[in-house]
């Protein structure tokens, strides 16, 4: 099958800037993280989804510098609106009021606080007007990249405002979970109204189940291999009558091989005098890829409670690397409330280095390789995650979560890769569960089955 179509607006390279006698024109242009300046960028609606508002710093140049210098502040990614099929062919429809990207600019001495607005003072705006995204679908392109007058020309408004606008296709595989992950559904990968089986999964909340599994993964213990990551496995004790332990989700090709697994390897216990799950002791899993007869680890996934939300679940997502220090690619919190999405981005950074697995896929024309052997892999260069990596969904309390994952098409080049990203998505989806109170009472599926533990 092929992948989906999806296209990303990328908004940056901002900075602002007055004449050299202008009273704003200040000491601070040399210290752009001081700079007062700030604003909140818009994408027009015109369709039933509405696009969030970001929010951005802008850095303040001296009157002298022409252009952002590269690696500064101004050079960052300040927002990225991500469209789907049916939302690209909504904005390609020819109107009187062309889709427009519309960003405020703001002066004020504390300009953001808690991601709200703070009553800054309304400096100017600036409308970009993007075109028909319909030419954006198969190749990158630049619409705007340059300085505009801020304030419309009036006297005593005479600033400079430097943006950059592309947009560029971001075809993905979409998988999506037939049931909910604890109930061992079958996993379907999307296109349009196209539903494929491409793979199955099997939960285990068995006690200890998460220590057998992991207990095979000799590979571990070769020498140079970093394990703070690892916790102790050894002991059968118990620190907590309340602890959440023990649950494993294992995706299999339709072959019936095993080709990912997420392993809860530090229960979920609430931290002392609570019912909840707090940050200085998170719930963990090691998210496995299969390699020469034993599992290697790939990913780590810590959960807990976000204290300032108490219907919040935060995460950090950690890639483990054989021989350096794992390198974290997400860290952010959910709504357990209304839920959102578990999010790995690599635009506004550098690109992140993973080893290439050693299998075979062929996900459809459209993938980033086509087809792969094992022998092949021996002359591929190292895999660099950049741009969109994967998202999955995660609903909010009460609602049937069947987790919908979207992958990058240039970052699966095997089946392997794909079944990872889906393990990832369920363990974040079951981590909402993990991390609930412990006076709420799970589903049967998630309670343990040994006496003694209380779920």
């Amino acid at each position: 099958m092929d992948p989906c179509l999806f296209l990303r607006i990328l908004v940056g390279n901002f900075a602002i800037k007055f004449p050299a006698n202008s009273k704003q024109s200040s000491s601070t242009a040399s210290h752009t993280s001081t700079s007062p300046y700030y604003c909140k960028i818009r994408l027009s609606n015109r369709s039933n989804n509405q696009f969030p508002v970001h929010l951005a710093k802008i850095p303040l140049l001296s009157p002298q510098q022409q252009e952002p210098q590269h690696g500064s502040l101004s050079n960052s990614l300040a927002a990225c609106f991500t469209l789907n099929e049916t939302q690209i062919k909504n904005y390609s429809v020819p109107s009187e009021n062309p889709p427009k990207l519309k960003i405020d600019i703001f002066k004020g001495s504390q300009g953001m606080s808690c991601g709200l607005l703070t009553g800054g003072k309304l400096l100017g705006r600036v409308s970009v007007t993007l075109g028909d995204l319909g030419e954006s679908e198969t190749r990158k392109r630049v619409i705007h990249s340059g300085w505009v007058s801020v304030g419309g020309g009036k006297k005593g408004s005479s600033a400079e405002f430097h943006l950059r606008v592309r947009a560029e296709p971001d075809p993905r595989f979409v998988f999506q979970f037939g049931g909910e992950p604890e109930c061992s559904p079958q996993i379907f990968q999307v296109q349009g109204n196209t539903r494929q089986a491409v793979f199955t999964s099997k939960f285990s909340g068995c006690r200890n189940a998460g220590d057998r599994n992991l207990g095979t993964m000799t590979s571990m213990s070769e020498p140079g291999t970093p394990r703070n990551w690892l916790p102790s496995l050894g002991s059968n004790k118990d620190q907590s009558l309340k602890e959440r332990k023990g649950w494993s989700i294992t995706i299999h090709d339709l072959s019936g091989s095993p080709v990912a697994m997420a392993s809860m390897v530090t229960p979920f216990v609430p931290s002392p005098r609570s019912d909840q799950v707090s940050k200085s002791n998170p719930g963990a899993w090691l998210i496995l890829r299969p390699g020469h007869g034993t599992w290697n680890p790939w990913g780590r996934l810590e959960a807990w409670r976000d204290n300032s939300h108490s219907d919040a679940v935060s995460y950090r997502f950690d890639l483990l690397h054989d021989t350096a220090t794992p390198t974290t690619v997400a860290n952010s919190t959910i709504s357990g409330k209304t839920g959102g999405k578990f999010t790995i981005d690599m635009s506004s950074s550098e690109a992140t280095p993973v080893n290439s697995p050693h299998s075979s896929c062929d996900f459809g024309s459209g993938s980033a390789s086509g087809s792969w052997s094992s022998s092949d892999f021996g002359s591929l260069p190292q895999v660099l995650y950049r741009g969109f990596v994967m998202s999955s969904s995660v609903e909010g309390a009460g609602k049937c979560s069947k987790p919908e994952v979207e992958v990058g098409v240039q970052h699966v080049t095997c089946t392997e890769d794909a079944a990872a990203f889906v393990a990832l998505g369920a363990a974040m989806d079951l981590s909402m569960d993990a991390c609930k109170s412990f006076s709420h009472r799970l589903r049967k599926e998630l309670r343990q089955q040994s006496q003694g533990s209380v779920v």
